[in-house]
């Protein structure tokens, strides 16, 4: 994609250069206002999980780790000698 040329305004007194230098500061300030904002909701803790819902995550964690577990397994076996191990001669 290229870039989009914004439009330059030329600027004739120190006093446009101002105004533009304070507008510039407080779309910054809102800018980060917003930023800030939606950080924070990033990180909100969730209240209120039920037992059931730490005993779903719970299994679904044991599931994730075997289904891991698993897997390196299968790539160990197949590919061991990448990682050092020797093949088996049979």
């Amino acid at each position: 994609m290229l870039p989009v040329k914004k439009p330059t305004t030329d600027y004739r007194t120190l006093d446009e250069i101002r105004q533009r230098k304070e507008k510039l500061a407080d779309e910054i300030q809102l800018d980060n206002t917003k930023f800030t904002t939606l950080w924070n909701q990033v990180f909100l803790k969730k209240e209120g999980n039920s037992k059931g819902d730490y005993i779903a995550a719970l299994v679904s964690n044991g599931f994730l780790a075997v289904d891991t577990f698993l897997l390196i397994r299968k790539l160990m076996k197949g590919y061991g000698f990448l990682f050092g191990k020797k093949k088996k001669k049979k």
